[in-house]
């Protein structure tokens, strides 16, 4: 068991990772290797993840929803597909190998980054239409395949998110922000769960949950401020990171 000392670059990095987490999600891919490298086993890892994640998702969410960014009548509808989404994700690791769909994620997200950056108006605007036949023909599939996603391999759940409201119609402010509410949902459903397997180790998660949550109000505060396009591009940088993860990093 690692000591105290491992706080010094833990707790920075948490903030790190909350900030790039409001704005573009892919938190994430900066959390997991550090506490990999403090020492923890890959179960205390995971389920340490998800506590100091719920902190900066759920300040974030807060945010979004203080500034009005978030569409609640939207959010509840999708709300539960997400979560039986990804316990059915949870369900599937155990007869499929994750490892195999790694490449492939790792492509497709590549793709999706790209649709967002070579299309200069992309979610720049905001023209959600409302809860149209449309948008709930998109979002409702949409919520459960990524919630699947979710439980089932995890790196770029926002990413994908975001993505999907943007192609709801939200400027990506709305997205990040809808996005967020959904993670912060997900986030607790899995905390639950490790929280009974006793994974958990609580003297790092909850300084480095609360490190993560001040990022995270940072971030959302500067994603609303500066608007879409400084979104658009933090968000291409995720996209980046997540897929170099997914295709170099095991």
């Amino acid at each position: 068991m690692p000591g105290p000392e491992v706080l010094l670059y833990g707790l920075p990095l948490a903030f790190l990772a909350g900030f790039i987490d409001a704005v573009a999600g892919g938190g994430g891919t900066i959390t997991l290797p550090t506490l990999f490298f403090m020492g923890l086993s890959p179960a205390q890892v995971v389920a340490t993840n998800k506590l100091l994640a719920i902190f900066g998702s759920a300040s974030s969410t807060f945010q979004y929803w203080r500034k009005g960014h978030l569409e609640l009548a939207l959010l509840v509808r999708l709300l539960p597909l997400a979560l039986i989404g990804s316990a059915f994700g949870a369900y599937l690791v155990h007869f499929v190998n994750p490892d195999a769909f790694r490449t492939l994620i790792g492509v497709v997200i590549l793709g999706v980054g790209a649709l967002v950056l070579v299309n200069k108006r992309f979610g720049l605007e905001d023209h959600y239409p409302g809860l149209t036949a449309r948008t709930l023909a998109l979002t409702l599939p949409g919520a459960f395949v990524i919630g699947i996603y979710d439980g089932f391999l995890g790196p770029g759940t926002g990413t994908f998110l975001m993505f999907l409201f943007a192609l709801a119609g939200f400027n990506l402010v709305g997205a990040s922000g809808n996005a967020r509410f959904i993670n912060l949902a997900t986030n607790l459903g899995a905390f639950v769960f490790f929280l009974i397997g006793g994974k958990m180790v609580f003297w790092i998660g909850l300084p480095m949950g609360v490190a993560n949550a001040l990022g995270a109000t940072l971030g959302a505060r500067m994603a609303m401020l500066r608007g879409s396009a400084f979104v658009k591009w933090m968000y291409g940088g995720i996209v980046l990171l997540v897929s170099v993860r997914l295709l170099f990093g095991g």
